[in-house]
């Protein structure tokens, strides 16, 4: 029997989908077509599935009934645009052989991909058991992430220059940048981006399971879960990415989960002396889990100079201060972006310089000051020769402030509230499967609030996966009659 060009194409999709989510940790892929944004560093591999998915599945949900959150993403889009369009006739010079015209392109096809990724993994779950299937596909793709990080693991604490080769040869074949000899950097770019992805992806959904007792597989040993074997798995391999950003990240939430546990075990206590003797122990909790990461950090950071300088920096010097500190670790340059970037949006508040336009304005914008100290903005302003890779803000929020002026700020504040809302409604159901996904919602909000001042690309997918799932499990749940069955996609 002949199968119809809707069934062809709704089984495609269900297989488009599961490719999409275990490509995920692949973020640099190295053959990526220029058209996608080839010239960037962010090149992620679950874009080819996603192409398939955008035109079967994501734009026919479109025109049926959808998560009114998703509408909310339209008016930042709009800005972006027109602020955008603007910018082609702001008259500025090219820079490194860029033009205005390249840049906007370039930026806008970049917000284009996350944008595309966010739509499908809000609109192609449909019950609680497709959200359920996703997750675990998430998880599969991070166990081989996760287990070829652990290959890494091996010559940062026994270097081994053989078979550090093999890994690297390994590491070409799929990505752009040959792996760190002191890092380990998964399958991404850099072992920065490695810790975003733990903490975007995976701690989030597994300190909430952890915190419900709540497990998307059946497998369980006693209280022992695969939840807790992927967290353990989860924050070792985190010490050593030597990642700042992502082990602040692990800190706070190590803590607001332990804070939200001892939280809930109050609650359920009636009277007064129990509740003190509970909170006490909940203090005592949360004051060990903090010794023990630092503890961690402080091991590992014997096996890395440069991680090393967080704290060494205040004994080995008499004279200290916050600046020379900042620069000392390696954020004179981060403070200069920024500087750069806020009065970039002091020159445009209301709708910025347009999308990817912050190069531009660097140089004139950034604050003057002895280049020597910091060589990495010496390589910006005077580069070397064939060099065309035009500099960003490396935050977030200031990128948005500085390209899309205070109306593209608060227009993606309003989207994010719209998750926010969603999150609330999943978190105060006395649902265990909605709690589930609010309280990975909450801790995936955190860490995007947390982690947004470290990055500033569209293209990752991490925050798009994240509200996403937040929208399609808010959606699904908030149905009526909504049962445990399974869909073709």
């Amino acid at each position: 029997m002949k199968r119809s060009w809707t069934e062809i194409a709704a089984s495609g999709g269900g297989v488009m989908w599961r490719l999409f989510l275990l490509f995920l940790p692949v973020t640099s892929f190295r053959y990526f077509p220029e058209g996608f944004g080839g010239g960037t560093l962010v090149r992620p591999l679950s874009v080819y599935p996603l192409v398939f998915l955008l035109i079967f599945v994501t734009l026919p949900r479109l025109f049926k009934s959808i998560p009114k959150t998703v509408l909310s993403l339209a008016p930042f889009i709009l800005v972006a645009l027109a602020s955008s369009l603007l910018s082609l006739l702001s008259g500025v010079e090219p820079s490194l052989g860029v033009t205005v015209i390249d840049r906007v392109l370039r930026a806008l096809v970049t917000l284009a991909i996350g944008v595309a990724i966010y739509l499908a993994v809000a609109l192609t779950p449909r019950t609680p058991d497709d959200l359920r299937q996703a997750l675990r596909w998430i998880y599969g793709g991070f166990t081989l992430a996760y287990a070829w990080g652990t290959a890494q693991m091996v010559f940062i604490l026994h270097y081994n220059h053989a078979y550090f080769a093999l890994l690297n040869r390994i590491q070409r074949a799929f990505s752009m940048r040959k792996l760190f000899p002191t890092r380990i950097s998964g399958m991404t770019y850099e072992p920065n981006w490695f810790a975003e992805q733990i903490c975007f992806f995976m701690l989030p959904w597994l300190f909430a399971a952890v915190l419900n007792n709540y497990s998307i597989f059946s497998w369980r040993w006693r209280k022992i879960t695969v939840e807790w074997l992927l967290l353990g798995w989860s924050v070792i391999l985190m010490v050593f990415t030597y990642s700042r950003a992502g082990l602040a990240n692990l800190l706070v939430l190590t803590v607001l989960t332990l804070m939200l546990f001892q939280a809930r075990v109050l609650a359920r206590k009636q009277k007064s002396g129990s509740r003190f003797k509970v909170g006490l122990i909940g203090f005592a909790e949360v004051s060990l889990a903090v010794v023990i990461l630092l503890g961690g950090m402080y091991f590992a950071g014997s096996k890395n100079e440069f991680f090393a300088r967080m704290w060494k920096y205040w004994t080995q010097n008499k004279q200290t201060s916050v600046s020379r500190y900042l620069e000392y670790i390696g954020f004179g340059a981060r403070i200069a972006y920024s500087e750069a970037a806020l009065r970039t949006y002091a020159y445009a508040p209301v709708l910025g310089v347009g999308l990817g336009n912050y190069a531009f304005y660097f140089e004139e914008m950034v604050p003057d000051q002895p280049l020597a100290r910091t060589p990495e903005l010496m390589n910006i302003i005077s580069p070397e020769e064939g060099r065309n890779r035009l500099i960003t803000v490396k935050n977030f929020y200031l990128r948005l402030l500085s390209e899309t002026g205070l109306v593209g700020f608060a227009s993606f504040v309003l989207f994010l509230m719209a998750i926010f809302g969603c999150v609330l409604f999943l978190w105060l159901s006395s649902d265990a499967q909605q709690k589930f996904w609010g309280t990975g919602g909450m801790l995936g909000i955190i860490v995007f609030v947390v982690s947004a001042f470290t990055f500033d690309s569209f293209t990752l997918p991490n925050m798009w996966v994240v509200f996403g799932l937040i929208t399609a499990a808010a959606w699904i749940y908030s149905q009526p009659g909504v049962k445990e069955v399974k869909t073709d996609i």
